[in-house]
């Protein structure tokens, strides 16, 4: 089998934030879990700032061609999403909005991980956005990991504070890589 490339999406623009932690421990986690595979960490702090102007309705700006070819090119995608107003945050939705359609989720498996200060764990958050990527045709993996407060659950570095929740999130990223790896032949028929 070739080696998968996973793509593991920080979901907000704001600085040094614990999204950001989080993504960075699940992008290390995995690479234990797959050492055959290759890994990209995508943090939207680094989008280019062009890709905010009303005119990349037209045209997308040059500087966002390599941003949109890393998750094309990808063969699963792993979101952390935060929840912010009810909602997934404005940059994520706005981010896959400028991803070519059909081809930025067509057939991919994808995953959700939601963190939240509140009770629920970003539950709606990744709720609207499991919409969105079903609508562009990807492949939802069927489990989704809720991190209620969030500030107490995971360390400073983005890992889990507890035994309990460690589990859980080794049995969801091995449960995820077997349910991507499965997805690999349903993307080669297309």
């Amino acid at each position: 089998m070739v080696a998968m490339k996973t793509l593991i999406l920080s979901g907000t623009n704001r600085r040094d934030s614990m999204t950001r932690r989080l993504s960075q421990f699940v992008y290390e986690e995995i690479q234990s879990r797959d050492p055959k595979g290759s890994f990209d960490l995508m943090d939207l702090v680094e989008l280019p700032p062009e890709i905010f102007l009303p005119e990349v309705y037209v045209q997308k700006p040059k500087s966002f061609e390599p941003w949109a070819r890393r998750f094309v090119d990808a063969d699963a995608i792993i979101s952390i999403l935060p929840e912010y107003n009810g909602a997934a945050p404005g940059v994520f939705k706005y981010f896959i909005d400028m991803l070519p359609f059909p081809e930025a989720l067509y057939k991919i498996p994808c995953s959700f991980f939601g963190l939240s200060a509140g009770r629920f764990g970003a539950l709606r958050s990744v709720e609207q956005v499991q919409q969105v990527f079903m609508y562009r045709n990807a492949l939802v993996y069927p489990e989704n990991l809720f991190i209620p407060a969030v500030e107490s659950a995971l360390t400073e570095t983005g890992g889990p504070k507890d035994e309990f929740l460690q589990k859980l999130f080794q049995q969801y990223l091995d449960g995820f890589l077997e349910f991507a790896k499965a997805c690999q032949s349903l993307r080669k028929k297309s």
